[in-house]
């Protein structure tokens, strides 16, 4: 849990240490940013798939499904985050172009082919980034630790105190998808907004974040499965989906009339949320 307060020029000197994901940036470590560079690396890189077979889907569930022995098949990414791509700082980011019209360069920068399945992922990634967000819904991809931090303050306020939070594994799963069971009753995280971070597939990190004008509701939940894997997981319940695209993945996954009923779900573990601490 990284709890930040004044956001001023004593930044540069931070170092943030999360275990989900990366050191997301170290001033002293330059060396220790990221960019793809091996095969397996580039073989991972790869366009999410929203079709209903998609395993990487069984993150969603029902509100009244959130309460303490209730079991459900999720799904978890068991892959080694320490190894994943790093965010940059803001000067390197702001050197490398970050827009479609610029394909063509980066596939080159990178080294990746036209139509492959790295530039078609990256191809993915900056078109979700130059989207108009829906009615009530602020959205920024932020690429280095100082841009995503001006987004929190700009949604939270410039002197507000933040938390990031995430989900944490008390033992890697065995298997990527399986049935846990909600442990404890879970616990209701207190804030009134949230700004929830997701990877988008980019040669190094990009983290698509947006934060809703609706209600959201942030829970802690721990869940256990037979096999003793045990999940600090972090979950979501969007209680107005009106504005949501009719055709979300969600609706069908769950069963229920588009935009009619709230939907939740787990956030993976190389996720973050971004929360402000009580005044």
């Amino acid at each position: 849990m990284f709890q930040s307060g004044d956001m001023g020029s004593g930044f540069a000197s931070w170092c943030i240490s999360l275990s989900v994901l990366l050191a997301l940036m170290c001033a002293e470590v330059g060396n220790a940013r990221k960019i793809i560079t091996s095969r397996q690396d580039m073989e991972d890189l790869q366009q999410p798939s929203s079709t209903m077979d998609n395993p990487s889907l069984n993150i969603f569930f029902k509100i009244d499904e959130l309460k303490a022995g209730k079991t459900m098949a999720i799904y978890f990414h068991s892959k080694d985050l320490s190894v994943s791509p790093h965010l940059l700082s803001r000067e390197e980011a702001n050197s490398i172009p970050f827009t479609s019209t610029q394909l063509p360069h980066l596939l080159e920068l990178f080294s990746f082919s036209n139509g492959s399945p790295q530039a078609k992922a990256m191809d993915y990634t900056l078109k979700q980034c130059e989207l108009e967000p829906p009615k009530g819904d602020i959205r920024f991809c932020a690429s280095s630790l100082e841009s995503m931090l001006d987004f929190a303050r700009s949604v939270f306020g410039l002197d507000s105190h933040l938390k990031v939070l995430t989900t944490t594994f008390l033992r890697k799963p065995v298997f990527s998808l399986q049935n846990y069971t909600v442990l404890d009753m879970p616990e209701r995280v207190p804030a009134s907004r949230i700004i929830a971070c997701h990877v988008l597939p980019y040669p190094y990190a990009v983290f698509y974040c947006h934060s809703q004008e609706s209600e959201t509701r942030l829970f802690q939940v721990s869940l256990g499965a037979d096999n003793g894997d045990r999940v600090e997981a972090l979950a979501a319940c969007h209680m107005d989906t009106s504005q949501w695209d009719s055709n979300h993945v969600s609706f069908r996954l769950l069963k229920i009339k588009p935009r009619s009923s709230p939907v939740c779900h787990f956030f993976p573990p190389d996720n973050l949320v971004w929360v402000p601490l009580p005044a």
